[in-house]
């Protein structure tokens, strides 16, 4: 029974790849394959340094955003969008409250901060459908009633 060597049989499967290879003329040319042009270290070090200079720029003065900024803005804008577009209906439902009088007087005595707040608490910044008032459109329609006090 013959015994089996892993490591001698790789070993020599190496060698007689090689062997076939020198025969054939292979290997020769190989040695030129692998010379690189000594020109091109520079030129990709200018490629490289190119490369970060345009996305400084880019990012910086250029508009850039990441996926997550653009996102980010998408919602500031559509919720402005939101708030300009249903002011006018917060005004008329604060006009057409009967508790328009008291919270009107609420919203004088407050300061400039919790006025949106009072607005939120009365109900006139929550759009039909939703459950819970809108924030941009409470500021929205606070400036829009305070014009008038």
């Amino acid at each position: 029974m013959h015994r089996f060597d892993a490591k001698i049989s790789v070993h020599g499967a190496i060698d007689a790849c090689r062997h076939a290879f020198v025969c054939f003329g292979a290997l020769e040319g190989l040695d030129h394959i692998l010379d690189i042009p000594t020109w091109t270290k520079p030129a990709f070090n200018g490629v490289v340094a190119g490369a970060i200079a345009m996305a400084i720029v880019g990012f910086t003065w250029g508009g850039w955003v990441t996926g997550g900024t653009a996102r980010k803005n998408s919602a500031t804008e559509t919720s402005s969008g939101i708030a300009t577009a249903l002011t006018p209906y917060c005004v008329e439902k604060s006009k057409s409250d009967p508790l328009s009088a008291a919270v009107l007087v609420e919203l004088k005595a407050a300061g400039p901060y919790s006025r949106s707040g009072i607005v939120e608490k009365a109900g006139w910044a929550t759009p039909l459908g939703a459950d819970k008032p809108n924030t941009a459109l409470a500021k929205s329609c606070e400036l829009e009633i305070t014009k008038t006090l």
